[in-house]
């Protein structure tokens, strides 16, 4: 009986892909880059606190929060902001052949995240703008809660290169 094992594939890094890499062109406004929902401890918080050298009581002092009109120490802004990174969802891994730069981010804080709170982030596509040889993405930035509340509002931006004409 003959050995009818398959000849064995050479490696190719290319294999190894999430999710298949796609062009500039290829993208469309309106499509949704969803990063999965996590739940914030005081563990976390303290975490960023550490990393962030940001020691104001209200993320970490309960008292003085209430004090000041606050149900419990507040979660740091920029760690809400930091849930909608892009590498948090599957976007970098479909423009990671045409990616150069992740060039500008802004946001609106819309209302307080504590611990226990789950967030819900997610980047929305809202524009693509082709410049020659690359293009600009424009993604809206959102984060909810767990009660469907919009605690975070922003907008990211991205230059990729585009496909050369033919």
């Amino acid at each position: 009986m003959a050995d009818t094992a398959p000849a064995p594939v050479p490696f190719d890094p290319l294999n190894f892909l999430l999710v298949p890499a796609r062009t500039f062109e290829q993208l469309e406004i309106g499509e949704v880059f969803r990063a999965p929902s996590r739940t914030l401890t005081d563990a976390h918080s303290a975490a960023f606190q550490t990393v962030s050298c940001d020691n104001h009581p209200v993320h970490y002092d309960a008292e003085w929060a209430r004090r000041h009109g606050h149900s419990a120490p507040v979660v740091h802004g920029l760690q809400v902001l930091a849930f909608t990174a892009p590498g948090a969802t599957l976007f970098p891994h479909v423009i990671g052949e045409v990616f150069i730069a992740f060039t500008e981010v802004s946001c609106r804080f819309l209302g307080e995240v504590h611990a226990g709170d789950t967030l819900y982030p997610a980047l929305q596509i809202t524009d693509l703008i082709p410049r020659g040889a690359t293009g600009t993405v424009v993604t809206a930035a959102t984060v909810h809660n767990q009660r469907g509340e919009l605690v975070l509002s922003g907008q990211h931006t991205y230059l990729l290169r585009t496909t050369p004409a033919a």
